[in-house]
């Protein structure tokens, strides 16, 4: 596993684990004699905090909203995790809490009576940012909490003078201070949203392997498309991390094939599979990293984190940017026909402003195929899978 983590994160020595599943999380020191390109460490007690110090402190932090107005998709599930997974290999990292629900915050340990003030007292600008931070259980990584007042946010907002633009003001400057702001997203298009994609230079989307996933997905580019033609114009996608993966069905592979022909190179090749620990962790107020580091989930949401690393990599040696900020592919714009593969699906053209109603599926034909092809899933020897861990009972 340790080989593993260091090709996925290059700049951790072999032989070295990048997180060890205890309490808190724990970064350890490269080799004695050796030295880490991002990170030092200082021994404190039983733990080894990553020091700030040893980063890459150049005041070009980028600020990611995970966004998707339907629920349930795993938006804060990979927030919360995403980050914890950076943390570990030394990147200082920001949650913002903008969900009214504030599982976000739950689930990184922040018990209701830490939550005095948070993103409701941020966006009105009753607090500064440094006020607003707290630290979590893992090295390098803080959260502005969610409070039950940020669910009158969205009325309280709507009358205030660049109502848009007030969490961008607010975190403006955690780009000096953290190599990477996660804002995790309310399952709406509303005004909480928008203020996180105005904030935000890039979003990055969780999309559930499954039907009703999909059908809102053009609706959501639609949106975002529309934030950057009139509030935020730098705004890019990040990219589609497919979540809630199940092997055992027919239905995720080819949401995940119908996907991957449209926005191409968009998509993470990181998978997060179905898994119960995944689930359990926020229970116990952890990321599924502290929770249980060796589960399937855990190791996804490590290797997604390579992933985002690895392209940020690429991005300052190839940058690509276009003047569409690369919302969706340049094939499904300006009513240009699409040319898919054999398997995919036909495609139709597409409007200038997002994704037609056949553009990114035939939602009727998924269905369809994943009806013929389905059955209740089978173990090796054709036992029942437990439908919570996929393991033969």
């Amino acid at each position: 596993m340790a080989d593993d983590m260091a090709e996925d994160f290059p700049d951790t020595p072999a032989g070295t684990p990048a997180v060890i599943a205890t309490d808190t999380l724990t970064v350890s020191p490269p080799p004695v004699g050796e030295s880490s390109n991002n990170q030092t460490n200082i021994q404190a007690g039983d733990q080894v905090i990553a020091d700030p110090t040893g980063t890459d402190q150049t005041g070009t932090g980028r600020i990611i909203a995970v966004a998707n107005q339907k629920g349930g998709v795993g938006k804060t599930t990979t927030a919360i995790n995403l980050a914890t997974a950076l943390a570990a290999v030394g990147r200082r990292v920001l949650v913002v809490d903008l969900d009214p629900q504030g599982n976000a915050s739950t689930g990184l340990g922040i018990e209701s009576a830490r939550r005095t003030s948070g993103t409701y007292d941020l966006l009105l600008g009753e607090i500064t940012l440094d006020q607003s931070l707290i630290d979590t259980a893992v090295p390098g990584l803080a959260i502005v909490a969610s409070t039950m007042d940020l669910s009158a946010a969205e009325l309280e907002l709507v009358d205030m003078d660049r109502r848009e633009y007030l969490l961008r003001d607010a975190i403006r400057s955690a780009v000096a201070q953290f190599d990477y702001v996660l804002i995790d997203c309310p399952p709406a298009l509303g005004l909480l949203t928008l203020n996180g994609l105005v904030a935000a230079d890039t979003v990055l989307v969780p999309l559930q392997c499954e039907f009703l996933a999909l059908e809102g997905l053009s609706q959501l580019v639609r949106t975002i498309d529309r934030v950057t033609g009139r509030f935020n114009p730098t705004l890019q996608l990040e990219g589609i991390v497919l979540t809630m993966y199940d092997t055992r069905n027919k239905l995720s592979s080819l949401v995940s094939d119908d996907v991957r022909s449209y926005f191409g190179d968009k998509v993470y090749d990181t998978v997060i599979p179905r898994n119960v620990r995944v689930s359990e962790a926020p229970s116990h107020g952890k990321p599924v990293l502290l929770y249980d580091l060796a589960c399937t989930g855990s190791q996804a949401y490590v290797h997604l984190a390579g992933e985002v690393l690895r392209r940020d990599a690429q991005k300052k040696i190839d940058p690509k940017t276009t003047k569409t900020g690369n919302l969706v592919p340049d094939s499904l714009r300006d009513g240009i026909a699409v040319a898919t593969p054999a398997t995919t699906t036909p495609a139709t053209t597409t409007s200038a402003t997002g994704i037609s109603a056949a553009g990114i599926s035939d939602r009727a034909e998924i269905v369809d195929q994943a009806r013929k092809t389905d059955r209740p899933p089978e173990g090796p020897a054709g036992e029942l899978a437990d439908d919570r861990t996929g393991e033969t009972r």
